[in-house]
């Protein structure tokens, strides 16, 4: 069976960094190298567990994406990234050519959207796709070939999961979800006044966001009147929940393929920063 990694490399180094947060590791020259310990910990446990034939990591690009040219505001509200992520990256990307495993970035799109597009052409390729992330956004993704791998929960979502977990007849119906909740995170705005709970009894009723603002006559009260006031904001907050499968990549299946790992490349960066009983073990 060809079974395909596909990481969100931000969101494993976020969650390695701050798992750390309280007891840092820092070399004997001031490096704090916690997010790489971190993270080649995850990428080292996923490879043994999941046996993968192919595998990439995906990054966000430097600079702004599609969205931020629809809507400046998008993920505005996030505070600078720590200091020691943003050491941690050049390191990163060095172990993971160590590794031979690819690096994926396309400039004015989102990892999110990378790992879309690949996860969306694997099932034509006769992949069992995962990506890997703690992401709730991926769960739209989901189709019987293309599930989400959370290594921090130990979870995989498939569509059943997906299902249940949002009390929602698709995976699909994630977006229209989102659209209404909106996300903090990404500073996108949704329904004001519409929470989690209250979204996902909404898009469990009517279906989809659009279907919902043409029966609006069937709420309620307050509910009516938030939902009434803010249609083209939700419709937008739609628009930017949605992620794309279409990024302009290229397929290129024997590039995904797993490699041996390089051991003087892989040995050299660990001795720069000093991960001695690491180097030891892997």
């Amino acid at each position: 069976m060809k079974k395909l990694l596909l990481i969100d490399a931000y969101a494993m180094i976020f969650r390695a960094f701050y798992a750390m947060i309280r007891n840092p590791r820092i070399t004997s020259t001031g490096i704090d190298t916690s997010a790489v310990f971190g993270f080649v910990n995850i990428l080292q446990d996923l490879l043994k567990r999941e046996r993968p034939s192919h595998i990439a990591v995906c990054f966000d690009p430097g600079g702004k994406t599609f969205r931020h040219e629809a809507y400046p505001e998008y993920k505005a509200n996030r505070s600078e990234t720590p200091e020691g992520i943003l050491i941690a990256v050049p390191y990163i990307k060095r172990i993971l050519e160590a590794y031979r495993i690819p690096v994926v970035i396309v400039p004015g799109y989102e990892a999110d959207d990378v790992i879309g597009t690949l996860a969306h052409m694997s099932q034509d390729h006769g992949f069992e796709t995962y990506m890997v992330t703690g992401d709730k956004d991926f769960a739209q993704l989901v189709t019987p070939h293309v599930k989400v791998l959370n290594p921090g929960k130990g979870e995989i979502l498939g569509v059943e999961e997906v299902k249940e977990k949002y009390g929602l007849q698709s995976p699909l119906q994630v977006i229209d979800m989102l659209a209404l909740m909106g996300d903090s995170a990404d500073n996108i705005p949704g329904c004001p006044g519409v929470g989690p709970k209250t979204a996902e009894k909404l898009i469990a009723q009517f279906g989809s966001v659009e279907n919902l603002i043409e029966h609006t006559a069937e709420l309620k009260g307050a509910l009516r009147t938030k939902v009434e006031s803010n249609v083209e904001q939700i419709k937008f907050s739609k628009y930017l929940a949605t992620i794309i499968t279409d990024v302009p990549v290229e397929w290129d299946e024997e590039s995904l393929l797993r490699e041996r790992v390089d051991m003087d490349a892989l040995r050299a960066v660990f001795d720069e920063l000093e991960f001695r009983t690491l180097a030891a073990r892997i």
